[in-house]
């Protein structure tokens, strides 16, 4: 059924029983553009909100004081309590945009989150259970198994972050007009790309890193807070526990050997998902720190570094905005200020 939207002149609704003054005060809504729309609701958001300057400088207000006091809860969370820090961000990274995205029917988003939690779910399961520290093949195939996965899904969230960020630029400088295409079209699928590599991205890591301290800590080269329960030997790798099949001088067919400014040394596959993919910069064993820059010198290599400390700045704003929003939202309710 086509909307009817009624006129108000000055303020005041006209109506003097004239049929062609109501016919010229009223119009159907469903022939106007998008583009129409938008600016009629505009007008109308506008003169609903007239006169409420002294409200809306109050809104901010407390919208400042809540991020600022947010920020700091946050950050003494994140520094007395990582572990809970790290799960109830997780979680809320995972289901925060299932919210959203439900709610707003993007059937796209929905099938590659459930294929995606499906594999990580798996993947999660092969690296915490029990039997990975009773021997020694199953550690070594776990450990690819869950290197493999993450890094591969790494890779490929780095790709498509890279293609929407470039789809994002030609639009703005008007390169999609050369292919006929539509700015807001290209807009779109550019900002949706790098929606897509960012937050799998985020999520990915997340899990990789959960993955990693458990199962190194199984092997039982690693501890997050103490010392190993193992002493480590020259040939053994402290992340998978295998022995070291090539010297760091020798030039590897599958993989090459890396040894750290602490002398401890390391496959490559092993100690590239420590350092990128599980998030950390130091010894599995000894926890000194990790120079990547050193470690990774070709130059075609360091981006994957930078990009994974991208993703750490964008953690807050897609785990946690939207729960100080919604937590401004209800204090302007019970305020009354709208």
């Amino acid at each position: 059924m086509a909307g009817v939207f009624e006129v108000e002149v000055d303020g005041v609704e006209h109506d003097h029983g004239l049929e062609h003054h109501n016919d010229a005060n009223q119009f159907d809504v469903s022939k106007l553009s998008p583009e129409e729309k938008w600016r009629m609701e505009h007008a109308k958001m506008h003169a609903k909100h007239k006169g409420h300057e002294a409200m809306h400088a109050e809104m901010v207000l407390i919208l400042i004081v809540t991020l600022v006091v947010a920020q700091l809860v946050l950050v003494q969370w994140k520094q007395r309590h990582p572990k809970s820090y790290n799960l109830v961000t997780l979680f809320q990274m995972w289901v925060v945009p299932l919210y959203f995205t439900t709610k707003l029917h993007w059937w796209r988003f929905l099938t590659t989150w459930f294929v995606f939690s499906v594999i990580t779910a798996y993947i999660s399961f092969r690296a915490t259970r029990k039997p990975l520290a009773c021997t020694t093949p199953s550690i070594s195939v776990s450990f690819r198994l869950v290197y493999k996965w993450f890094l591969l899904l790494y890779k490929i969230s780095y790709a498509i972050g890279i293609a929407g960020y470039s789809i994002v630029m030609f639009t703005l400088f008007g390169i999609n007009l050369i292919f006929r295409i539509k700015p807001e079209d290209a807009m779109d699928f550019g900002v949706s790309l790098l929606f897509y590599g960012l937050y799998y991205g985020v999520l990915g890591r997340d899990f990789a890193e959960m993955c990693a301290d458990f199962m190194a800590s199984t092997v039982g080269y690693y501890s997050a807070s103490g010392m190993p329960t193992k002493h480590l030997s020259d040939n053994i790798c402290a992340v998978c526990g295998q022995p070291i099949l090539v010297d760091v001088s020798e030039e590897g067919i599958i993989e090459n050997t890396y040894r750290l400014s602490c002398n401890h040394v390391f496959h490559e596959f092993c100690i590239r998902g420590w350092c990128i993919v599980g998030k950390k910069q130091m010894c599995p064993y000894c926890k000194e720190k990790v120079d990547l820059k050193r470690m990774f010198s070709n130059p075609w290599e360091r981006p994957h570094v930078m990009y994974g400390q991208l993703l750490d700045w964008l953690r807050y704003l897609v785990a946690w905005q939207p729960v100080i929003i919604g937590f401004v939202q209800g204090i302007n309710y019970v305020l009354g200020l709208e």
